[in-house]
């Protein structure tokens, strides 16, 4: 028998220029989505492991998973120009041509979240549903302080479940200060979106928030109020923890059975 986050099929896909791993994991039960695969978005400086190796498998009982990684991250491979959230969007597009899948649902975590939202307002007609987590489209939808402390960021400062997770899987070992670069100039260059743009997004979303989170629930609330067909929840936690996040994972906690469970019905839900 099939055990649930098992890698029935892996590979790299030539997209725009990157050599982009992937992963598909089938459900190990009756798929509650048939013909529409979920895809993970990973977060910011992290590989599908370090995001999502707790949530991985829950998911994996219900439905069709495809795990990526992005530009400079993981397994995938680095090229010429800065990243940015638009050519990231553009890259899982690629992917999913690559992969003959027309339509999916998207689960994006922080940085990933962004993406996932890009790829919404970019081409729509790639998504059945939004899963949202811990994301944002405004600086000041931030804590305070975080880009202050951001610009003074070193690798030093990376955290070391991170930086460990990216030298387990990466073919190039010295890119990790590479990625780092990357992420962080991304984030410092990032220019707010406008209301509009969320307004945009018309697909089913589905908004997930630590309530001591990086992002302000005050900022998720109004990105809920924004989007057109959206539902948000608040979950105990800090940013991550609620998918199990490498960094904020508490062991024994219950609450990414709990959020496994919110998506499989949002899931289900009629489109």
């Amino acid at each position: 028998m099939k055990q649930d986050g098992m890698i029935d099929n892996k590979g790299y896909a030539p997209v725009n220029g990157l050599k982009m791993y992937y992963e598909v994991h089938e459900p190990s039960g009756k798929a509650i989505t048939e013909g529409i695969p979920l895809v993970l978005i990973h977060g910011g400086g992290s590989t599908i492991e370090t995001t999502f190796a707790n949530i991985l498998p829950l998911l994996a009982q219900y439905v069709k998973t495809i795990a990526i990684e992005l530009q400079a991250h993981g397994r995938t491979d680095d090229r010429d120009g800065d990243s940015s959230f638009e050519q990231d969007a553009d890259d899982v597009a690629g992917l999913l041509t690559f992969l003959k899948i027309s339509k999916a649902d998207f689960l994006g975590f922080s940085n990933g979240g962004n993406t996932a939202m890009q790829i919404a307002i970019r081409q729509p007609e790639l998504v059945n549903k939004l899963i949202i987590a811990s994301s944002f489209y405004k600086r000041d939808g931030l804590i305070p302080g975080f880009f202050e402390g951001l610009q003074q960021a070193t690798l030093d400062n990376m955290p070391e479940p991170l930086k460990t997770g990216y030298l387990k899987v990466a073919d190039n070992k010295e890119h990790l200060q590479v990625m780092f670069d990357r992420d962080r100039k991304r984030m410092l260059q990032f220019t707010d979106w406008t209301d509009e743009d969320l307004r945009l997004i018309k697909a089913k979303t589905f908004l997930i928030l630590g309530d001591r989170d990086v992002v302000r629930s005050e900022h998720a609330v109004e990105m809920f109020r924004l989007l057109p067909n959206a539902a948000l929840v608040i979950l105990p936690g800090e940013h991550g923890a609620c998918i199990g996040e490498v960094t904020t994972a508490k062991e024994g906690s219950k609450i990414v059975e709990l959020t496994a469970l919110l998506i499989k019905e949002f899931l289900a839900e009629p489109g």
